[in-house]
C-alpha cells in the first residue's frame, strides 16, 4: 500500500476550492513516487517564508499552505504586542492574486486588517508599505526569479525586513499547530472588505515609495541616457516608469521589451527569469542591436534584483555581474559623496560573505566601514535596522549582494531595483560626463584594485531524497577537509555552523586558497541546491578567470553524489 495513499484521500476529499488540484492529485494518484513528493513533508518555512512548486499536497504552494502560513502568522502576531495589520503584495506569477485574496481571508478571520496592493507590485513596494502603513507584518506572494512553477510567500516584520530566525521560529511553531483544513479561520472575502478587515493600498503609497527613491539620487543630467528595459514578465514596468519618467528621462529615450513588457507568470521568452542569467536577458539584448541604447537595465519578476547591459565586449553588448555592478556602485556612491561633501561621519557600507572580496579595497579607499553579513538581503537590512536604532541610521550608504541585490537607503529594508536602476542611470550619466562608459568604469577599477573574478556553480538534488544527499556532502566535507582545491593549498577554513564568526550560525564553508582565491559552499536556503562560490584575484581578467574555471570543475567533482 502506498504510504501516503490515506493522506491523498484527504486532500482529493477535502482540497476542492481550486479544481487544478483535483486534477492533478488524480493524474498521479497511481504514481508512487509523484505522491511522495507532494506529501513526504510540509513545505518548509523559515526567515524566507515559503517557496516551492505550485500543486497540490503538503510539500507544494497551494491556497491551503497559505492558509495554514498565515494563519500561523496570525497567531502570532495576535500573541505579540505589534500592531495588527499586515500589508499585502504578489508579482506576476500563476495563483500570485488568488494566495493574496487567501492569506488575507484569514487574517481577516482572526480580526487583523489586510492591506492589498491593487494590482501586482514589487517586493521593495511591499517592504515600503508594511512601513508606511504602520503593519505588524508584510506578506509578498512571490519566487523572485525561480522558474514558472515556482511561487513563494515572504514573510516581512514590522521594519520592512525579512523576519528574523527567532521569529521565523515562533511562526514555526504557530503554524504546526494546525492541520491543512479545520483549523484555518477564513472569512468570506467580501464579508471581510464590509468589515473593514480588508481594505486597498491606495495609489499614493506606490507613488511616495517612487519619491522616496528619487531622494536618493545625486541630481546627475540623465536626460540624455537611452534606455532599453524589460521587466521579464513581472512587477517592475509601473514603478521603474514612473521612476524614469520623474528622472527626467525623455519617454522616447525609453524603449521596453514588447515580448517582456505585460506581467506573465508563465515567462515565455525565458524559462528561468533570472536577470543574472544571459537567457533571460537574450530578448532584451537582441532589441539593443538594433536601437543601440547607452544601457539595458532588466528587472525579475518581483523587481527586487536588476541586471544591466553596457556596449562593448565582443557581442555589441557586455552583461554586468552583481559584483561588478555592486563595487561600481559602491566606489560611484562613495566618490560623488565626498564630492558633494555629502558623506556621513563613519559611514557604513554592507554586503554578504559570498560577495567579491573587491569590496574591501574600495571602502579602505574611501575609509568606509564594510560589514559583511550572512547570505540574504535581511541581513543586511537587519545592519540598518541596528544603525536606526542606535540613532545612525544616516551611516549607511550603500548595501549590495553578488546575486544583483542593491539598496543606497534606509526607505525600505530589501533589495531594491527600482532604486538600483535609478542608481545605474546616475552612475551612467556621471561617466558619459567624462567621457565613460559604465564598461570604461568597471575596467578602470580593475585595474586599481586587481581583476576580482567572481563565478558561481549551482548544484540541485531534487525529490525526497535530495536533501539526504545534501546534508551527507556537507557532513562529508567537515569530516575530512581537503588539503588543496584544484591544485591550490588551503590556507585556512571556515565553518559558520561552528561559531566563533561573530555571525548566526550558517551552513557554510569557506576555503581561502594560495593566490588569495577563494572557494564557498552553501546549501541554498529555498532551493534544493548546493551553492558553490568561486573567487579569485589576478594581473588580468583571463588570469583570473582560469583560477575560477579549474575551480568550477573541482565543484563538479567535489558536488558528485
Amino acid at each position: 500500500m502506498m504510504q501516503y495513499q490515506s493522506t491523498l484521500d484527504l486532500w482529493l476529499a477535502r482540497a476542492v476550492e481550486d479544481p487544478d488540484l483535483a486534477a492533478e492529485l488524480e493524474a498521479v494518484r497511481s504514481d508512487p513516487d509523484a505522491v511522495t513528493d507532494r506529501f513526504y513533508r510540509d513545505l518548509a518555512f523559515g526567515t524566507g517564508g515559503l517557496r516551492g512548486v505550485i500543486g497540490a499536497g503538503t510539500n507544494r504552494m497551494n491556497l491551503y499552505t497559505v492558509r495554514r502560513a498565515t494563519q500561523g502568522l496570525a497567531d502570532y502576531l495576535n500573541a505579540s504586542g505589534l500592531p495588527k495589520k499586515v500589508a499585502i503584495a504578489h508579482d506576476s506569477r500563476r495563483k500570485g492574486e488568488l494566495f493574496c485574496r487567501e492569506a488575507a481571508r484569514v487574517l481577516a478571520a482572526n480580526g487583523i486588517t489586510a492591506y492589498l496592493y491593487p494590482r501586482l507590485e514589487p517586493t521593495p513596494a511591499l517592504s515600503w508599505a508594511t512601513r508606511y502603513l504602520g503593519c505588524g507584518a508584510g506578506i509578498c506572494v512571490t519566487a523572485s526569479h525561480n522558474p514558472a512553477k515556482y511561487n513563494g510567500y515572504k514573510v516581512y516584520g514590522a521594519d520592512g525586513c525579512q523576519i528574523t530566525l527567532e521569529v521565523a521560529d515562533q511562526v514555526l511553531k504557530a503554524i504546526e499547530q494546525h492541520d491543512y483544513f479545520d483549523s484555518i479561520r477564513v472569512m468570506d472575502y467580501d464579508a471581510g472588505v464590509a468589515a473593514g478587515l480588508i481594505q486597498t493600498i491606495g495609489d499614493q503609497c506606490l507613488s511616495d515609495f517612487v519619491d522616496a527613491v528619487l531622494a536618493l539620487r545625486p541630481g546627475n543630467d540623465v536626460s540624455r541616457l537611452k534606455l532599453v528595459y524589460t521587466p521579464l514578465n513581472g512587477s517592475g514596468l509601473e514603478p521603474v516608469l514612473m521612476l524614469l519618467e520623474r528622472m527626467g528621462i525623455p519617454a522616447e529615450n525609453i524603449t521596453v521589451v514588447p515580448e517582456q513588457r505585460q506581467p506573465d507568470g508563465d515567462f515565455p521568452t525565458c524559462p528561468y527569469p533570472n536577470p543574472e542569467i544571459r537567457e533571460a536577458m537574450q530578448t532584451g539584448l537582441a532589441l539593443c542591436d538594433q536601437v543601440h541604447p547607452d544601457l539595458m537595465l532588466g528587472t525579475d519578476p518581483d523587481c527586487d534584483r536588476m541586471g544591466a547591459a553596457v556596449p562593448g565586449g565582443k557581442g555589441g553588448y557586455r552583461l554586468i555581474t552583481g559584483n561588478e555592478m555592486g563595487v561600481l556602485l559602491l566606489d560611484y556612491i562613495c566618490r560623488t559623496r565626498l564630492q558633494t561633501g555629502d558623506m556621513p561621519k563613519d559611514p557604513v557600507a554592507v554586503t554578504t560573505i559570498v560577495s567579491t572580496d573587491m569590496a574591501t579595497p574600495v571602502c579602505a579607499k574611501y575609509g568606509v566601514e564594510l560589514r559583511r553579513t550572512l547570505t540574504g538581503f535581511k541581513f543586511i537590512g537587519e545592519q540598518i535596522g541596528l544603525l536606526e536604532a542606535a540613532g545612525q541610521k544616516d551611516r549607511y550608504i550603500f548595501g549590495f549582494e553578488e546575486s544583483y541585490g542593491y539598496l543606497s537607503g534606509a526607505h525600505v529594508r530589501d533589495k531594491d531595483a527600482v532604486n538600483a536602476v535609478m542608481l545605474a542611470c546616475e552612475a551612467a550619466a556621471y561617466y558619459a560626463g567624462k567621457g565613460m562608459s559604465l564598461l570604461d568604469a568597471i575596467n578602470a577599477l580593475y585595474d586599481e584594485y586587481g581583476w576580482y573574478r567572481n563565478a558561481l556553480c549551482s548544484f540541485s538534488f531534487e525529490g525526497a531524497a535530495g536533501m539526504t544527499v545534501m546534508q551527507s556532502l556537507m557532513a562529508g566535507l567537515r569530516k575530512a577537509p581537503p588539503a588543496s582545491i584544484a591544485g591550490l593549498a588551503v590556507e585556512s577554513v571556515m565553518d559558520y555552523d561552528a561559531g566563533g564568526t561573530g555571525l548566526p550560525a550558517a551552513d557554510v564553508l569557506e576555503y581561502r586558497l594560495a593566490g588569495g582565491a577563494k572557494f564557498m559552499v552553501r546549501p541554498s536556503g529555498t532551493e534544493p541546491k548546493i551553492k558553490v562560490y568561486l573567487s579569485a584575484v589576478g594581473k588580468s581578467e583571463a588570469e583570473a578567470d582560469a583560477v575560477n574555471e579549474r575551480m568550477a570543475q573541482a565543484a563538479a567533482e567535489m558536488m558528485r553524489a
